[in-house]
This record gives structure tokens, sequence and C-alpha cells, in this order.
């Protein structure tokens, strides 16, 4: 199941990262926010970054090491248009290459995400379509992890939270290689206790430091606040992503992991290849969340 090693080939690119607007707690409002108040306080501001090739690196990173990890795993799926189809069938395949590749007991897909540009939409779908988020981020801090498992398993959150749980990212592209990719950042800067502040591989303690922004979206039925870290510039960051990536490579994206002594959560983004050729098609991705854990 590893990728397959071709040549390396960085990439000389610019990201996004977090920059105050005002003294406030960084926070988004998903839905509309309230009269008079902006819909978020969270600033960015560009920064020219190297963005290595993975490919040919399988030894050096991992989901427990870097955060996320590479993974070749075909799907019976292609286009990605029928979102029944989606979460019988895809959902499937996710649970399973979580059990075969990272030995996850108990698997819980709690959402996905369709990434693709209006532009790069070549067949009718009903699902909802997204495009690139260009800006650096994780998506789960430790509270919005812990409440994603009360949310989803109920009466057995509390028996589950006492073991390990993490939150995977099963990200596939859709359509072979893009204009648009995305990037990987194995290591974060020091976060607040009580993250580990010993210097890990995924580690590094720095002056700047991840911020948690705070969202919230309604619906008729319920109200889910979540947060997430948006990532302050630090020039000692090192971004990763996969050449030629193909939609029978996947990738695994750390979301969180309650095992301190593992790579806690992955910062990723994404990123402008201007190596792409100018008729490269547009980005058109998938993206299955889950709840894993390591025991029933």
């Amino acid at each position: 199941m590893t990728v397959q090693a071709l040549a390396p080939r960085d990439v000389q690119s610019t990201l996004n990262y977090y920059t105050p607007l005002d003294s406030q707690p960084p926070y988004y409002y998903v839905d509309d926010s309230p009269e008079g108040v902006p819909k978020t306080n969270v600033g960015q501001g560009t920064h020219p970054v190297v963005i290595h090739d993975a490919r040919g690196k399988g030894d050096t990173l991992g989901l427990d090491v870097s955060g996320f990890q590479f993974v070749h795993y075909p799907s019976a799926e292609k286009d990605f248009a029928d979102e029944d189809k989606i979460k019988s069938a895809y959902y499937a395949e996710v649970e399973d290459i979580l059990k075969k590749c990272i030995g996850a007991k108990r698997v819980f897909i709690f959402d996905h995400t369709i990434r693709r540009s209006p532009a790069a939409q070549t067949t009718p779908s009903k699902a909802p379509l997204r495009g690139p988020v260009h800006s650096v981020h994780a998506d789960q801090t430790a509270a919005a992890a812990a409440q994603r498992v009360e949310l989803h398993l109920g009466d057995e959150a509390e028996r589950l939270l006492k073991g390990r749980y993490r939150i995977i990212n099963v990200w596939r592209s859709v359509a072979g290689v893009h204009l648009i990719k995305y990037s990987l950042r194995p290591n974060l800067d020091l976060l607040p206790t009580p993250w580990p502040t010993n210097p890990l591989p995924w580690l590094t303690i720095a002056p700047s430091i991840p911020i948690m922004t705070s969202s919230q979206s309604a619906t008729s039925i319920l109200i889910v606040r979540d947060s997430t870290f948006s990532v302050k510039y630090n020039p000692g960051h090192k971004w990763y992503y996969l050449s030629d990536q193909t939609p029978d490579e996947v990738t695994f994206i750390k979301c969180f992991d309650s095992d301190v002594d593992k790579a806690r959560l992955t910062p990723h983004s994404a990123f402008h290849d201007s190596t792409s050729p100018p008729d490269a098609p547009q980005r058109q991705s998938i993206e299955v969340r889950a709840l894993v854990f390591d025991t029933e």
C-alpha cells in the first residue's frame, strides 16, 4: 500500500497565515453574523514558502510521526457525484482502509466534503460544492474533538473518551493532477497546556502559536459550536505535498489525537502550484472525516 517513488519536485509558493484584525479572541461565523458584528476577526497574511515533495520520504513521514501519511488504495467510486452512493459504498471503503492501514478497531464517519470549483463541475451533482481552503489551519481543537465524540456516540462517549480516540481526514483526489494542490506541515508550534511541551518530531517550540478560532453553525434542530486552529506564521515551518498525486493515492490527515506521545494534529492549506501547466485542471477532491477508536 505504499505510494510510488518518483524524483522529488519541490515547489515555491505562498501560504496565508493568521493575522489578528482586532484585540478580541478570534472567531468565525459559519452562518450569518449578528447585526453589526463582522463575520470574522481572523485576517490573513501571505508569506512565501517552499513546499517539499514527499515522494520517496515514506520512511520518515507517518501518521504518528508527522501527522499525515500517503497510502495507495484505489476506490471503486470515480465521479463522487451521487450523495447516497458516497455515504453507502464510499464510506464503507473509508472504514475499511482505516481499519487495515492504521489498525482502527472502530470507525464512525461524521461528515464529508466535496471540493470542486464550478469550472471543474462536469457531471450533475446534488452534493454541496466547496472550494479549496487557502489558509493554514487545523480542523479540530482538543475540546472540539471530545465534543464530536459526545455528539455522535451518545451513551458510549464516556467510555470511549477514556481510551485513545482520533479524528482522521481521508483525502482523495477525484480527477488527477491539479493546478490547485494542498500542503501539510508536520511541525506545530508550542501549544497551550495540556498539550506536551517536550519537542517531538511533529512539534517545534517557536514564538508563534496556533490560535483557537471558534465557529458556530445552526440548523432548525441542532446548534453545533466548533473550534479550529488558525496558525501564525513561523519561518521555521516545513511543508510537504505529494507530486503527481493520483486518485489511487489517499492522504490521511490527522485532525486530532488524544495520545500525547504521538503527533497530535496537522496544519494544512491549499496552495497554487506554479509548476503546473496553465491548462491543468482545477482541483477536485473528496475528504471524509472519521472518529477512530482503538477499542470497540
